[in-house]
């Protein structure tokens, strides 16, 4: 008869999942000693459950099946939370374990007792507590049901004494398939239809609910002559090889995006829940198709929401669109987006920074700390594998990649784009890795975020996990330092400490690279794609360099005098040497 602990680790198994990530300890005993007997099954501990909850969702993301991750008893399951919110916002299937003290002692204020249903309940699309053997696996059964057809997160918290008791039911646990890609309405598409022939200069704003549509897409764009904004996540699948496509929207946005927003008469959201209510144009006829009915009209004003599977939509509105005979609209955003481009490419290059002016500004702000981030970007985007997973600490390293990295052949791209966490490029990194370890995966990772989490190094190297974290190494928490010049105000406590990182990776047992001069830059990338092992680039970039939004606002361009006045004037004469 096999234990409960068993029953779980053996559907996990049956259901196919192959790595749970967490921190061992008491409750969780009975688990991780069922999974230690068990072949098909890896468990990676990690040296903080944040990264665990992390590492599984970027699994769930990658390969469409369930993430599982656990926590022990108390503190252990509260480092899950961050990484399960990210799970949340996100739409990622994952299972949280979780331990819990002695079944006979709950409600006791036991030692480091939670109530973790009311702890996990804002996160949590399902969380139960399994309080006696007789419940299983019908609790384990809800609870992956709900995570795998909702996609989201189901908590099932479990106590020692339950794991460990001898499981009373015969009866094999079963799981749903999940539900089949939604039929538009064909009377909602005959509406859509018409409203988009009748508008002269149509614009579309595409998401990763459109990943699996691609051809149907550009099909649409041709025959309406429009340019294609795409959000950061539709980047994966829709930018390579696409000639409608005007890059992205919002802060990581160009003039070119801001420019097919605001010139058409109709906007054309397909597969996409972009929040920045800021970014969207006033004054248009907006059709939006999604999936999930609930998020549609809650980001700008829609005339008509329409409920189906991108795919499945596309392909039945396409025969009923008339092609535009007008390529103006498309032909003039797509001269602003290769122009916008053309100047971006400049700033990585090599001697961008070799006249007089622009060296001694930069060695004003940092001495030493010459390398531009763009040139780091563009370099890793170069000698990345055409099948690179990338990862992305929220803020200027999403800027960067966003910009200077083309998500061409399978590449694919992971960050925590909709909580915006900090820290989540590393741990999402090693998920990836554990998937296929013969992969390329790369972490463009800030130095804030990177070293948050750092004690993670270690899970690198314990578990052969061969990544490449990127560490655009600015002594700053750039992205606030931004916020807070653009409201005014002076840059305060976003100024690092750092350590040599490429020291301190070393240390761990990784490759470190640690590069100062902008000459060594691009031997450094090859070198760290080249090694087989892990490998941790520290780059020291200049950390005066940042994303300045397409639509600055005259309150925020006001803003940003006012904070660099406020920091005081600085020239070439006041330096001492």
């Amino acid at each position: 008869m096999s234990t409960v602990a068993e029953t779980i680790i053996e559907a996990l198994v049956g259901l196919g999942v192959k790595t749970v990530w967490g921190v061992v300890g008491d409750a969780l005993n009975p688990l991780t000693d069922a999974i230690r007997r068990e072949d098909g099954l890896e468990w990676i501990g990690v040296r903080h459950e944040e990264v665990a909850a992390f590492a599984a969702g970027a699994q769930s993301q990658l390969t469409g099946t369930l993430g599982v991750c656990m926590g022990t008893v108390g503190p252990g399951s509260i480092h899950l939370l961050n990484g399960l919110y990210d799970a949340k916002k996100s739409s990622t299937a994952l299972l949280a374990i979780c331990g819990q003290v002695p079944s006979e002692e709950i409600g006791s204020d036991f030692f480091q007792e939670i109530n973790n249903d009311r702890l996990f309940a804002d996160v949590a699309l399902y969380t139960q507590t399994v309080t006696h053997p007789s419940q299983m696996p019908y609790l384990l059964e809800q609870a992956i049901n709900a995570a795998m057809t909702l996609r989201g997160v189901a908590v099932l918290t479990i106590p020692g004494d339950i794991g460990s008791a001898a499981s009373p039911n015969d009866a094999q646990p079963h799981f749903v398939d999940v539900a089949q890609p939604a039929a538009p309405d064909p009377g909602v598409i005959h509406d859509a239809a018409q409203l988009l022939n009748e508008a002269a200069k149509v614009t579309l704003l595409v998401g990763m609910g459109a990943r699996g549509a691609r051809e149907a897409v550009l099909e649409v764009a041709r025959k309406l002559a429009a340019p294609m904004v795409l959000t950061l996540k539709a980047k994966e699948g829709l930018e390579a090889n696409n000639p409608y496509q005007v890059g992205q929207s919002g802060l990581i946005g160009n003039p070119a995006a801001q420019h097919a927003f605001g010139s058409c008469e109709a906007l054309l959201m397909i597969g996409t829940d972009f929040p920045y209510r800021d970014s969207y144009p006033e004054g248009k006829t907006v059709i939006q198709i999604d999936s999930n009915g609930a998020v549609i009209g809650r980001r700008t004003n829609v005339d008509l929401g329409v409920v189906g599977d991108s795919q499945l939509t596309l392909a039945a509105l396409l025969p009923a669109l008339v092609e535009k005979k007008s390529q103006t609209h498309l032909a003039d955003a797509r001269e602003k987006y290769q122009a916008w481009t053309q100047r971006q490419a400049k700033l990585a290059e090599p001697d961008y920074d070799s006249t007089l002016v622009g060296r001694a500004r930069t060695v004003l702000d940092n001495p030493g700390a010459l390398i531009r981030p763009e040139a780091v970007a563009a370099a890793v985007d170069r000698h990345a594998a055409s099948d690179a997973i990338f990862t992305s600490d929220t803020g200027m390293s999403t800027v960067w990649l966003a910009r200077f990295v083309t998500m061409s052949g399978t590449r694919r791209l992971l960050g925590s784009f909709n909580l915006g966490s900090m820290a989540n490029a590393m741990p999402q990194a090693l998920g990836a890795s554990a998937v296929d370890r013969s992969r390329e995966v790369i972490a463009f990772c800030g130095d804030g975020g990177l070293t948050m989490l750092l004690g993670d190094l270690l899970t690198a190297v314990a578990y052969n996990l061969p990544v490449k974290l990127v560490v655009f190494n600015n002594g700053r928490l750039g992205m606030v330092k931004l916020e807070q010049e653009q409201g005014g105000l002076p840059e305060f406590g976003t100024i690092l400490a750092n350590p040599d990182l490429a020291l301190v990776a070393r240390s761990c047992g990784l490759h470190g690279i640690r590069v100062e001069d902008a000459n060594d830059l691009d031997a450094a990338v090859q070198e760290a794609m080249r090694h087989d092992g892990p490998v941790l680039l520290d780059v020291l970039t200049n950390p005066q360099e940042i994303s300045v939004p397409p639509q600055t606002t005259a309150g925020q361009a006001w803003g940003f005098a006012i904070a660099k006045l406020k920091e005081g004037m600085r020239s070439v004469g006041d330096s001492e040497s």
